[in-house]
């Protein structure tokens, strides 16, 4: 039997975030704390039913817009970025980088669990947030790309793996 499949693409007006970061190009090299107006675009390729029905795709657009919230107008520390020493005190966090130290209030910041804040890796991270619960058991694959600028964007790809019978 041909599997039959169909892609929905979401590239909503509001599945977007503005956020302050600064990328770690090495121990001693990183850019200057600044922002964008980050943009998103998913897609999810499914197997459609013997209704041509595909998947009720608003629980996709309500969770990337939740997570997009997420991220609105905080700063993204990369918590997972071997460059950096995360401190946490009862208001505060310290971000510590080759000798220099960055405080900010608990409520300006964001620590994901990611390497760097890129495009690459932000993209990584929606794949895993959209991945982790309740996912369609009828989706086969995801594509996330998240956009720093008009025409310039980062991309993570999921896929479905198959038990062999």
């Amino acid at each position: 039997m041909i599997q039959k499949c169909s892609t929905i693409e979401l590239f909503k007006e509001d599945m977007k975030f503005s956020s302050g970061h600064f990328t770690v190009f090495s121990s001693v090299e990183r850019e200057n704390l600044h922002g964008h107006n980050f943009r998103l675009y998913a897609s999810f390729t499914v197997e459609s039913d013997a209704n041509g029905i595909t998947v009720d795709y608003r629980s996709y657009k309500d969770k990337i817009r939740a997570l997009c919230k997420k991220l609105d107008e905080i700063v993204i520390i990369p918590g997972c970025s071997e460059h950096l020493l995360i401190e946490e005190t009862d208001k505060n966090f310290h971000i510590i980088f080759n000798s220099e130290t960055m405080t900010f209030l608990k409520r300006d910041i964001i620590v994901l669990p990611i390497k760097n804040v890129t495009v690459e890796e932000l993209s990584n991270w929606f794949i895993n947030q959209l991945t982790e619960s309740n996912l369609s058991e009828n989706v086969i694959a995801i594509k996330v790309k998240v956009f720093s600028s008009p025409g310039q964007s980062g991309s993570a790809s999921w896929k479905k793996s198959w038990k062999s019978s």
